[in-house]
This record gives structure tokens, sequence and C-alpha cells, in this order.
């Protein structure tokens, strides 16, 4: 143990309010006093919000140290060893959130990691040690819905990263005791970093916002995006007729790798013959839609009279022209989908762990380079999830 007695972290002269407050490790250690009596600040690595001024959004953000955050009573902490960028962070960083944003806001909604220790009167469910996935929803827990099961319906809805909430692109987080999910050893921190916002997010879209099962028919616009490959993966393990769009016959190629039926650009006519080709002259059953403006007029075309279109992102706008006379005339249902609940990551986490499928990763950054990711993911250019590299897994 360095001698400051805080385990493999930096340490800097005391800050006022910057000592953390107790916490219970694995060996009954009171890390946080230790820390107090040794005169040293704990301090960690992170990537946080320094501003909303600059003119680039990618200029809005740092990598440097942050003081370790005092430990809230019944909260659990973890050493994060990965994590994975999504759109939510360069909406931040663009100053788009639901809730005020307040540098240093430390960014990142996935996190994978090591629990390290527990906070007074906090509930143990499982040792320190342990390998766990965070759940990164966040709720009030006191309204209708929380009170009766449904937290994801709550008004006051959050998740990592949103204020109050710190991110995971951080040494250290600390959660709720509930949040946590235990990974099995067959699931290795990459994938499981893949699963928490994207790869949930399309699993709600398929399962319990479309009703998606075998036989179906399936359009996911933006095939290289990471919840659109996720919807691509998981509506074919479905046993789904699989249709996706993208830009690029790179992109294209990359969903037919992944599985798709059929794959062609959305704006340029050739969707009609794709779908057709499958046996969906007459539309799909469902569309996946994360993109927003540029395909939205796509999207109504494509699927079938009575059908449904599910909405979880809008990368390229949100103001598209609504068409209400097709949506009506058609009968189209038209479905939000947000994040999903603790019990469908779990589903997913033990999907991965009997091989029913694997997240596809395009690219793997330390967080000290996770520029080089928001270049890529800004720009479009990934096919599947960047995962930032945190501690060693």
């Amino acid at each position: 143990m360095p001698a400051s007695g805080c385990p493999a972290l930096r340490s800097s002269t005391p800050d006022s309010g910057a000592i953390s407050s107790p916490i219970r490790g694995g060996a009954g250690e009171d890390i946080g006093v230790i820390c107090a009596l040794s005169g040293t600040v704990v301090v960690m690595k992170a990537c946080y919000v320094t501003s909303l001024d600059a003119a680039e959004w990618i200029d809005n953000c740092a990598v440097g140290d942050l003081p370790d955050p005092a430990l809230a009573p019944g909260a659990c902490r973890i050493r994060v060893t990965r994590s994975s960028l999504n759109h939510h962070d360069i909406w931040t960083l663009r100053g788009v959130s639901s809730q005020p944003i307040v540098p240093p806001q430390i960014l990142g909604c996935d996190a994978v990691g090591i629990i390290e220790g527990y906070g007074e009167g906090a509930s143990t469910p499982y040792p320190v040690g342990t390998r766990v996935i965070v759940y990164s929803g966040r709720s009030c827990g006191k309204c209708d819905a929380c009170r009766f099961g449904t937290p994801e319906r709550c008004r006051n809805v959050g998740m990592l990263s949103e204020q109050p909430h710190q991110g995971a692109f951080a040494e250290l987080l600390d959660v709720p005791t509930s949040a946590l999910i235990a990974l099995p050893d067959s699931v290795s921190d990459d994938m499981a970093a893949c699963l928490p916002t994207a790869y949930l997010t399309a699993y709600r879209m398929l399962f319990e916002r479309a009703s998606v099962h075998p036989g179906m028919s399936v359009l996911v616009q933006g095939a290289t995006g990471g919840v659109a490959s996720a919807a691509i993966l998981l509506a074919k393990r479905a046993g789904a007729t699989v249709v996706a769009t993208s830009r690029t016959e790179e992109g294209r190629q990359f969903a037919r790798e992944l599985g798709a039926d059929a794959a062609a650009p959305a704006a340029k006519g050739e969707l009609p013959s794709a779908l057709a080709g499958v046996g969906c002259s007459d539309g799909v059953d469902v569309v996946i839609e994360t993109v927003g403006e540029a395909t939205w007029e796509y999207s109504l075309r494509s699927v079938r009279p009575g059908g449904t279109v599910v909405v979880a992102g809008a990368t390229t706008g949100g103001n598209p022209p609504s068409r209400l006379n097709r949506v009506f005339w058609f009968q189209l249902a038209i479905h939000g989908s947000t994040g999903g609940t603790p019990q469908d990551l779990a589903r997913l986490v033990q999907l991965v762990a009997h091989g029913g499928f694997a997240p596809r990763i395009d690219t793997v950054v330390p967080l000290s380079d996770i520029r080089s990711g928001f270049e890529r993911l800004g720009a479009g250019a990934q096919h599947g999830k960047i995962v930032v590299a945190i501690g060693a897994s």
C-alpha cells in the first residue's frame, strides 16, 4: 500500500472539503480515515466538462485529476475498469442535457469495475473484489411510478453523468448498491461496457416496446451506431428478418456481417427494392429509429400499415416533419423508448454469458486518448461500440 494509505491512487496536499468519508475496505480498513490522517487528498483521473464555451464541442472536455468525492452513506465504491462512449456524452458537451451542466462534470454513462468498498450503513450484496456492471439509470424513488415498480417511467429519471450523478469516465465511481449486477467470468469487461446504454436501449426498443418475435421484420436505421448495431444482433437472435441502412457501402457491409438479411442506403431510392428482396414490399413490421431528421421520412414510408416505429434517439436532429397524415391514415404506432430496467440489463448479461451474442466493439481507447474516440464517434466513423479503458481489468 502506498505511503498515503490509499491503494493505487495519486495524492496531493489537502483541500477544504476534499477528504473522503469513511469507506469500509475488504480488510475492514477505514480507508478514508487513513487518508485524512496522512494529510493527503485522494485524486482520481477523469474525463470531465471544462466549459460550454469552446467553438468546437470536443474542446469542452479534458482529462485530468479531480478530487475523490466523499462517499455517501449507503453507497458502494467501484474502481472502474471499462466504460464506453455514447452520443449522450456528445450532447452533454454541446450543452444539451435534461439537467444543468456544472463543470467539472464527469462524463460517461456505462461503468464496469471492481467493488472496492462500501459506505457507512450500506447493504453488501457482493463481496469486496467482485466484478460488476452498473445499471446507469436513476429515478427519484418517491413518485407513483417508482413506488409501484416502474422506475423507468419516473418523471425525474436520470442517469450517470447527469447532475447530481457522477459519470463513469473516472477511476472511482460511487453508486447505489441496488445498481450492481455481478459479472460472470465468461463476460469480459470490454463486452460488459457495451451493455448498460446502447444494448439495453436496443433490447427495450425491440422486446418491450415493439414486442419483436420470430417471423417479424425489422428495419434498423443507421447500422453502424451503438444502438443500431445492437438492434441488428438482438433482432436476428430473436428470429426476425432484418434490413439495415447506412450511408456508406462499408457501413452496409458491416450490417451484413452482423447478420442483416439486406442493407441499403436510406435516401437513394434503393431501400424499397431491398425491402422487397426480403419479402417486405408492403413494409416492415417494426422500424428502429435513432437517427432522426435524416431518416424519419424513410422510416414512415418503410413501415407497413399498422406497423410500429420505435424512437430512442435523434442524432441528426429531433424536429423532422411529422407527416401526421401518414401516421393516422396507415394507423402507425409511434413509440418512444429510453434505456431499460435493471432486470433487462441482467438478462443481457446472461445472454452474453451463455453465448447468445457478443457485443460488437469498434475499438478500445485509453482514457488518456479519449479524444480520439470522441472524434470517431462524432464523425459517425465507428462500427459498433467504442470502449474506454480506465483501469486494469
